[in-house]
């Protein structure tokens, strides 16, 4: 019998995208401007609240670099960034020339340690190199602790970006991710609890960020009838087809995570009685996760196996699952980089796995992941 592949998350199409695609042909807005983009853009604002502004971009890795840019961020200076992410969160602050500084996660979420972030801020300061921003993720959908990172943000003066890349639909305390940071970015990749097919934006409650970023994004093209630039500018504005594709999502993005907890919920169920098995969950109710991937940590000592031990018994039945993020500490292009922390990304990256998430997974591939698991246990 031929079983067909099982993936970590792909994407899923709600059917009403093709209606805006259709549209924007219908109309030869084509470009990367038009009515999709900037209703996009109005649909993420009124869904995010909090006074938001966006910019619909190519990327959130666009979206990021944009933001240092914003923050001033320029060769030589240092940006402090959470260790255990994508590469994405740390390659924009290497394209400004400047540092990154890596700091370590803490038990609970998975996400910069609060602790070990004002040990990196103090040591820098005293070693005259106060870093120009913050870069903190919300790994996995999980939120991080943001009134502790919020509050030391404001207290050494110094800019939060926030990464939300993974998080759109996730809150903390009521409020949704994407909010919290001077800066925030989102991503629209194909594998995202939405997609645009690739696509991204900046999100800021100050309205002249949002203006510099299509600005910039438009190859900083100055008011003038010929093209004159007085400075350096990016391609890094959405298309009015993707941004179609995006305006269809945003339609089912609440039932998109709905469907992605009880995704979290199934594998809650499964491993319950699982000695050495820690479902990846919020740690009380002031968090909301999307649970974009749901995540699993083992104690091969309890377990009895460890989790590349479970990775290839899951791909021998054709069943993606991967390992959680290599921090970008032990990155061999970052390995010169400082590093404040107690490695503690570094026992998750070792000890944890991802599972099949989609919002699209079948009841006849849930069993098959059931059966899977049960014969590898």
């Amino acid at each position: 019998m031929n079983k067909g592949r099982i993936y970590l998350s792909s994407p899923h199409m709600g059917g009403k995208e093709q209606e805006y695609v259709r549209e924007a042909f219908d109309t030869n807005w084509v470009a990367p401007l038009g009515p999709n983009v900037t209703g996009f853009e109005n649909d993420l604002e009124t869904y995010l609240g909090e006074a938001s502004r966006v910019a619909a971009l190519s990327s959130g890795t666009a979206a990021l670099h944009l933001a240092l840019i914003l923050c001033g961020v320029e060769r030589g200076d240092e940006v402090i960034c959470q260790s255990f992410t994508f590469s994405a969160s740390a390659n924009p602050i290497v394209y400004q020339g400047a540092t990154p500084v890596f700091v370590d996660s803490e038990e609970e979420t998975w996400n910069m340690s609060p602790t070990h972030l004002e040990t990196a801020i103090k040591d820098r300061i005293s070693k005259g190199k106060k870093p120009k921003a913050i870069i903190a993720v919300h790994l996995y959908g999980m939120p991080f602790k943001a009134n502790e990172i919020r509050e030391l943000s404001n207290k050494y003066d110094i800019p939060l970006i926030e990464d939300a890349a993974e998080s759109l639909g996730s809150s903390y305390k009521g409020q949704k991710c994407g909010t919290f940071g001077d800066l925030a970015i989102l991503s629209f990749n194909g594998n995202k609890i939405i997609t645009t097919s690739g696509g991204g934006a900046l999100v800021s409650k100050n309205i002249e960020y949002k203006e510099k970023a299509i600005f910039l994004s438009t190859q900083a093209r100055d008011k003038a009838p010929h093209y004159q630039h007085s400075e350096i500018g990016y391609n890094y504005r959405l298309s009015n087809i993707c941004a179609g594709i995006g305006r269809g999502q945003m339609e089912v993005l609440s039932e998109r995570v709905t469907l992605r907890r009880a995704m979290h919920e199934f594998y809650t169920e499964i491993f319950r009685n699982t000695p050495g098995v820690e479902v990846f969950s919020e740690p009380n109710s002031d968090y909301f996760s999307n649970h974009w991937l749901s995540c699993i940590r083992i104690d091969p000592e309890k377990a009895k196996f460890t989790s590349e031990e479970m990775r290839l018994a899951l791909e021998s039945e054709n069943i993606e699952s991967r390992p959680l993020w290599k921090p970008m500490h032990l990155q061999p292009v970052f390995k010169s980089a400082p590093y404040y922390g107690q490695n503690i990304a570094e026992k998750l990256f070792y000890h944890g796995l991802c599972l099949p998430s989609g919002s699209n997974i079948e009841p006849a591939e849930k069993e098959r992941i059931i059966s899977a698991v049960a014969q590898f246990l």
